[in-house]
């Protein structure tokens, strides 16, 4: 996946579902935006796991060490 940003992703993810919901929606593109929206579900997915990691990697640091 091109380099995209969270908010880009999930912003494109919208607007797949709206297109999908519509009426307009074209059943010879909805494979391809099937196919689209689940790598955007594994790239948002993964964004989230490597943030909760990393918050919880800096968030360690702030604990005091028992003595």
């Amino acid at each position: 996946m091109e380099q995209q940003s969270y908010k880009q992703a999930i912003a494109e993810l919208e607007a797949i579902l709206k297109n999908l919901r519509s009426e307009s929606c074209d059943v010879d593109t909805l494979t391809a935006s099937t196919r689209r929206a689940v790598q955007l579900l594994n790239f948002c997915r993964e964004r989230l796991t490597t943030t909760e990691a990393e918050l919880n990697q800096v968030l360690a640091t702030l604990q005091s060490p028992e003595k």
